[in-house]
């Protein structure tokens, strides 16, 4: 018989809880979106993620670095550019992140977090 005590309700997946920390923020998953498509620098990045400020985008990218997910590379100018591309690990999400969208399109209604 299923436990159905107050602790087992409590309980939540440890990985799912660490995946919408990071996800869970506003901004993330639209830039691993388009990081998905190609190693993008940040002022692209910027112009592709409509009503994004730049310290809202540094500050995500940073986080998306500090997770092992996003890499900050400088390209030798002049002039000189920063761009962002995924890691392995970021790359790797590609699978879950379509099925999302995909998820998305044939259960939540027109309006909700679109564009």
């Amino acid at each position: 018989m299923a436990d159905h005590g107050e602790q087992a309700c409590r309980r939540v997946d440890v990985g799912i809880s660490r995946v919408f920390e990071l996800f869970g923020k506003r901004w993330t998953g639209p830039i691993v979106s388009v990081l998905m498509q190609q190693p993008v620098h940040f002022a692209d990045l910027r112009r592709a993620i409509p009503g994004i400020s730049e310290r809202m985008l540094s500050d995500r990218l940073s986080e998306l670095g500090a997770a092992g997910l996003v890499v900050r590379e400088v390209d030798e100018g002049p002039p000189l550019r920063v761009s962002y591309r995924l890691t392995a690990a970021g790359a790797a999400m590609e699978p879950a992140l379509e099925e999302l969208g995909r998820w998305a399109e044939t259960h939540l209604k027109d309006g909700l977090g679109g564009c």
